[in-house]
């Protein structure tokens, strides 16, 4: 194994500052676009006719981006090495007639997004974010990162018995958070407010995508800061790792046999079947597209194909201290152990044993310690984008991530020197 790499507190103070500046999907590819941006990527269109010249280049749709770069040299049939993340949160989302209220509270109506921890988010301050769409067709970010909303708690002498019982909350019922006071509520309020915060004409809005966010900023935390607390690491930690790995490689790109890739997808929290999920068409159009755009056949694409490699990398469970039991006995994971090798052999996850001799190459070459995370057997286990991957477009997918607690909660926690481990892990997987 090569030497373990010096820890970078500055990879994960990056991370922090991605966290807070990506409230919503669609704010986390502005976000990652900016950074290719400056590692010499540039956008193109789906609408447009594409060129096949070396370069990094970069598709958004919607909360969704495809990143790539192409080496000089590369040939038709040349193969990709992908890395697959996510870009979405459970959450709560805003419902298309948001104002409500009752007994002089002004509320906001919120649709249960994904399968959040939903006393993560009681008694919390929340700001609100999200894309406005206008009138003339075109889109633009919210984000109104201060205490705007707030879901409250019932006080323990309205419910003796909760902490002996247990909270048992009701998504429709208990879940709307309060931001002001009045009794008339008027249909149109919290948009015109938002029209007003962005700058934009009143009746500018005819659509929205709105998600609710704690303001309360990432941190660094314990006796000596080695755990970083903070929102949406399922899975933002991936997919600014992701973007960091492309950018270095393609830094120093020459001499690359495969074409690296990000793939950072929406909706993996309820399914990814929609245009921006990885059960869409979006990553197979980019390429084959791509191919194409070399002067490519079916059968490059083909062969393309089948030497391709996908790390899918999401979050996973480390050993939880106080609910060890929960986990499988010969495998419990620990923060800033470096990455998840995430194996289930009811196809969960979309690990075999020759995609495991792949990620061991790339931390063996990197000088990074992996660890591997299966589920109690009396646990039902989670999934990824990895085996819709696999599945869809037929390539060797390996499923792998970053070991955190409170996953699904409003604040997660994981170790401050994970997330630079799995950067340097996936750039020496995209240089092959």
């Amino acid at each position: 194994m090569s030497e373990p790499p010096r820890f970078d507190r500055g990879h994960t103070d990056d991370l922090m500052s991605f966290l807070a500046a990506s409230p919503t999907p669609y704010h986390a590819v502005a976000n990652a676009a900016e950074r290719l941006e400056k590692a010499g990527f540039r956008q193109v269109a789906e609408t447009d006719a594409w060129d096949g010249t070396a370069g990094g280049k970069y598709v958004l749709r919607g909360g969704a981006i495809i990143a790539w770069y192409v080496p000089e040299g590369a040939e038709a049939h040349t193969p990709f090495r992908i890395v697959g993340a996510h870009t979405d949160s459970p959450t709560l989302r805003v419902k298309p007639r948001p104002d409500s209220g009752a007994h002089g509270w002004r509320q906001v109506a919120v649709e249960i997004y994904g399968g959040p921890l939903l006393n993560s988010w009681l008694d919390r301050d929340l700001g609100l974010a999200g894309r406005l769409s206008l009138r003339d067709g075109t889109t633009c970010l919210v984000d109104v990162d201060r205490p705007l909303l707030r879901v409250p708690q019932l006080a323990i002498h309205l419910d003796r018995a909760v902490n002996s019982d247990g909270l048992k909350l009701d998504k429709q019922r208990h879940m709307q958070p309060v931001w002001g006071l009045g009794e008339d509520v008027r249909d149109g309020d919290l948009i015109a407010f938002l029209e007003e915060t962005a700058g934009l004409p009143d009746g500018s809005v005819t659509g929205w995508d709105l998600m609710v966010h704690p303001v309360e900023p990432p941190a660094f935390l314990g006796r000596d800061r080695e755990l970083v607390a903070g929102p949406r690491m399922d899975n933002l930690l991936s997919v600014h790792a992701g973007t960091a790995a492309l950018a270095a490689v393609a830094g120093h790109g020459s001499g690359l046999s495969y074409i690296p890739v990000l793939a950072a997808f929406d909706h993996e929290e309820n399914g990814s079947q929609s245009d921006t999920g990885a059960d869409g068409p979006l990553l197979g159009s980019v390429l084959e597209r791509s191919v194409h755009a070399r002067g490519g056949s079916l059968e490059d694409r083909a062969r393309a194909l089948a030497g391709t490699v996908c790390l899918s990398s999401d979050t996973g469970h480390a050993v939880h201290p106080n609910y060890a039991e929960r986990h499988d006995p010969t495998h419990h994971p620990r923060v800033d152990g470096g990455p998840l090798l995430k194996v289930n052999v009811n196809n969960r996850y979309a690990t075999d044993g020759s995609g495991r001799a792949v990620f061991a190459v790339a931390c063996e070459k990197a000088g990074v310690p992996f660890q591997t995370f299966v589920s109690n057997n009396a646990m039902p286990c989670g999934t990824t984008i990895g085996p819709i991957t696999a599945a869809r477009h037929g390539i060797r997918t390996v499923d792998i991530g970053v070991a955190i607690l409170s996953m699904h909660s409003v604040r997660e926690l994981c170790g401050a020197k994970d997330p630079y481990l799995l950067a340097n892990a996936l750039t020496a997987f995209l240089e092959g």
